[in-house]
């Protein structure tokens, strides 16, 4: 199945921050993923198994609107779909683990490119695995301020009554614009310049905002 690319003058107004309201962005971004079938399918299966302060994040959010915008295959370049909650009254491995299998079984086919975490346990792991210190998150959304590029911070997620609400907090006019920029809150350029490499070999349109040291941005 492939995209209907947006128009050359939509994704323009869309992508330059002062030439459409966050609130036009969202709408676009939800009917974009609304017509994507397994992208609302996870989004279903999040909802319905009631996972708490659950949402679908990053990747498989900006990565769907990127393919749609350059008319690609839905599914080109996406190497998995995140879906993180937060449940703090139990953040241990075995916990999550059934989380994880339990997403597994209502998504057959999907399980191999569904990735689910608790983001309540992050910071439990993050530093033996990445070799620096990751501080406790109060919710899920919280973890969207961590992410190296802030263009990755987006989640979307279904309500009870079918409303695909929204969440990104540097907004999405850099989604829409096809740039990748550096979110300097997460001291992470290593990972801003792995991801971007990436990025930029499967979207070759892709602009890339360099990361700037302290003494560069002033």
């Amino acid at each position: 199945m492939t995209s209907t690319p947006i128009t050359d003058g939509a994704t323009a107004r869309l992508g330059d921050p002062y030439g459409a309201c966050e609130q036009q962005r969202c709408e676009h971004l939800a009917t974009i993923l609304c017509a994507v079938p397994h992208v609302m399918q996870i989004l279903r299966a999040a909802r319905d198994l009631g996972l708490p302060d659950a949402w679908l994040v990053s990747g498989g959010i900006y990565q769907t609107v990127w393919n749609v915008l350059t008319d690609r295959p839905l599914l080109h370049g996406i190497k998995d779909f995140d879906v993180i909650y937060f449940d703090g009254t139990d953040p241990s491995y075995e916990a999550e683990d059934l989380v994880i299998r339990t997403v597994n079984t209502a998504l057959p086919d999907l399980a191999h490119l569904v990735e689910v975490r608790n983001q309540a346990r992050v910071h439990l792991w993050y530093e033996q695995r990445f070799g620096r210190p990751y501080r406790p998150l109060d919710c899920s959304m919280d973890a969207l301020t961590t992410y190296a590029a802030r263009t990755h911070a987006v989640a979307a997620r279904l309500t009870h009554t079918d409303e695909l609400v929204i969440h990104a907090p540097f907004g999405l006019a850099n989604l829409f614009g096809m740039r990748l920029v550096p979110n300097y809150g997460q001291l992470n350029p290593e990972t801003y310049a792995e991801k971007a490499l990436r990025m930029k070999a499967h979207w070759p349109e892709l602009e890339v905002v360099p990361w700037q040291t302290s003494e560069q941005r002033g």
